[in-house]
């Protein structure tokens, strides 16, 4: 098994970090191989960024990504810019208030920045969109996930990542429930 990931937004909007906190519920929490390369405009803040990461249950011989299998988008742009490099039957993962896919696409959606807003911190859409991710994608096990984000975010800000993942992660299941 090898995904390739892209997890993809603007700058100042977490990707890195959430690029960093999956791989690490992969491969120090679930005994997965992972890599994580990540890029991002000159402008950094506001303007276009990416987290690739790679994981597999083999060693990875080849760290890059090259046609994602699962794309995450949190902006438009991410979405305009990256959805053609991904491969055609790609799971393709948006945050339905702020993208607008392809007419003949159905990605799947979260309003993940509105929940973020709802806890009062649009800041943690990043951990929102992860806890969806876990959830509909079944690569990383939950506990594997909180425990990576319980490693990487400050300590003050542990109680609204793991809430902002939660959250996300039940949004799935409330859906189905409608």
């Amino acid at each position: 098994m090898r995904k390739d990931i892209r997890l993809s937004g603007f700058g100042g909007q977490g990707v890195g970090l959430a690029g960093y906190i999956l791989g690490s519920a992969a491969s120090l929490y679930q005994g997965l191989e992972a890599v994580m390369t990540q890029s991002y405009g000159p402008e950094a803040r506001g303007g276009a960024s990416s987290a690739d990461v790679v994981i597999a249950d083999r060693p990875i011989d080849y760290p890059f990504v090259e046609k994602v299998d699962i794309l995450v988008a949190l902006s438009q742009e991410a979405y305009t810019r990256f959805r053609p490099e991904a491969k055609a039957d790609a799971m393709v993962i948006i945050d339905g208030g702020l993208v607008v896919p392809l007419d003949d696409e159905r990605p799947l959606r979260i309003p993940a920045t509105q929940l973020a807003e709802s806890l009062g911190r649009r800041i943690v859409a990043n951990v929102v969109m992860l806890g969806f991710f876990t959830a509909v994608t079944g690569l990383v096990d939950r506990q594997a996930v909180e425990k990576a984000i319980e490693t990487s975010v400050r300590p003050k800000t542990l109680p609204l990542n793991l809430q902002a993942f939660a959250l996300g992660f039940e949004y799935r299941s409330a859906r189905e429930c409608i």
